[in-house]
């Protein structure tokens, strides 16, 4: 039994969401950005970025490969690797931001992550009662707004970080929105919205990706 869940999907099939596949294309593409932008530090002749700088860029990546393989296999197996592979990214950058953007040792930063879990399933049960659809990732979107206002106020020097995850929230306003619209458009636009979802999505994790980049060079920089 083959899931049904976008508006392009019509029937079984590999290439039966070609737009929904290819599109995950954007997820590698801005992967291979950020890994460019670590190498590109090693050879002028930087430091070597540690592992925790470029765990974003490789779960940027096994997001697009596991979105892939949901749009293209359409399993319930593969929506969960689609679905898993997003809370990774979210709950590792929520732990690297605590880290590099405050300096709070690993043994405290990642307290992050079931905090942040705790957050999300209470706004995401508040906004079920309430009759709320966005698929929850209506706490996602506050957390990049958040941190992007908290560190912008907090976190000396960072302002332009801050500001890149509150850019980041914006475009994922907007991403979301095309998400959620995807089934009521089908009708005048067959291919759906979805594959604009992953597009704009790319953009935000590359973003993220980006700002914790960013704040570690600044950490190198500053004895």
């Amino acid at each position: 039994m083959y899931v049904d869940s976008y508006c392009e999907r019509t029937a079984p099939g590999l290439w039966n969401e070609p737009a929904n596949a290819v599109s995950n294309l954007a997820f590698l593409v801005a992967a291979g950005l950020l890994v460019w932008r670590l190498a590109a530090t090693a050879r002028s002749g930087g430091p070597r970025a540690p592992g925790s700088v470029w765990l974003l860029p490789v779960l940027l990546g096994v997001v697009g490969g596991c979105s892939l393989s949901f749009h293209t296999f359409a399993t319930t197996a593969t929506a969960a690797l689609d679905t898993l592979s997003i809370l990774a990214f979210i709950l590792t950058a929520v732990v690297v931001l605590v880290h590099w953007m405050w300096r709070v040792p690993w043994r405290r930063a990642w307290v992050a992550a079931p905090a942040y879990l705790v957050a999300a399933v209470g706004v995401n049960a508040a906004l079920f009662a309430a009759g709320g659809a966005f698929g929850g990732y209506v706490p996602a979107l506050l957390g990049l707004a958040g941190f992007g206002i908290a560190i912008r106020s907090t976190v000396p020097g960072a302002a332009g970080e801050g500001g890149l995850l509150l850019l980041a929230a914006a475009v994922f306003a907007a991403s979301l929105t095309l998400r959620t619209v995807d089934g009521s458009v089908c009708g005048a636009f067959p291919v759906g919205t979805h594959f604009l979802w992953h597009c704009l999505n790319a953009v935000v994790l590359y973003m993220v990706g980006l700002a914790v980049i960013r704040r570690w060079r600044v950490a190198q920089a500053v004895p």
